[in-house]
């Protein structure tokens, strides 16, 4: 109980694994999750090995309310407190607008959208504990994307979960940071993931942004105090074009 405590979706590779890395260097107990249970297990292995920090990891579909429901109880169990949470957990899918499956936009806005909105409200009690308890208050973190801010082609549904993620961390934020509460949405344009391996035709990997840029500032969020609100943070390619993905 006297240690901070923080939960990571997606939280077994990619910009996940990279932010626990640093929440564990700084201290922070640990929840990760993510649908393989193997790869999650490995990533807990590694923390552990690195750093004297308590790790639970909790295999959880992010589509699934149910699973959700309960990450957030598991983290609950353990930990008993929770001072950062960071959304990571997300889906990606580009198509043209005029032929896009709905059926796909429905699964991307469970995903991006929903899974968080429910799991800060399950552990919203949390939250709100370490927004009195700390000087650095309760500090939740959503990886959005600049494809939520400025239109970019064949991402009408994906951009538009960004978008509603960028609007739900404001709104979030009004509600809830005079008790010392608060949420950014940290939107990069395309980073050197997994997720993005299929656009090295058109965007090659090296032109695009490291992972430990962007996990230096998700984590870079969390060293600020209670007082000081950020609602977005963009963090965008060089070029001639800033607000390009």
């Amino acid at each position: 109980m006297s240690r901070r405590a923080a939960l990571v979706t997606g939280g077994s590779r990619g910009i996940g694994f990279a932010v626990a890395q640093r929440l564990a260097a700084a201290g922070y107990d640990l929840t990760l999750s993510a649908r393989d249970a193997s790869a999650l297990d490995a990533a807990a292995d590694r923390l552990r090995a690195a750093h004297p920090v308590q790790v639970l990891t909790c295999p959880a579909d992010a589509s699934d309310e149910g699973d959700v429901h309960r990450l957030a109880r598991a983290h609950e169990g353990i930990h008993r407190r929770l001072d950062v949470l960071v959304h990571n957990a997300g889906m990606g899918a580009i198509g043209a607008f005029a032929d896009y499956p709905a059926r796909r936009l429905d699964k991307l806005f469970a995903i991006n959208v929903r899974s968080a909105y429910v799991l800060t409200q399950d552990l919203l009690p949390l939250l709100r504990d370490a927004g009195q308890a700390s000087p650095r208050g309760g500090r939740v973190i959503a990886i959005a994307s600049t494809t939520g801010i400025v239109g970019e082609p064949l991402n009408s549904a994906y951009g538009a979960t960004k978008a509603a993620l960028i609007s739900w961390c404001e709104t979030f934020s009004t509600e809830e940071s005079d008790g010392g509460v608060s949420a950014t949405a940290v939107c990069p344009g395309y980073v050197a993931t997994d997720m993005t391996k299929g656009l090295a035709e058109t965007v090659p990997p090296e032109s695009m942004l490291p992972v430990d840029d962007v996990a230096e500032a998700v984590v870079g969020l969390t060293r600020l105090s209670r007082r000081t609100v950020v609602p977005s943070l963009v963090l965008t390619r060089p070029g001639r074009h800033l607000w390009r993905a």
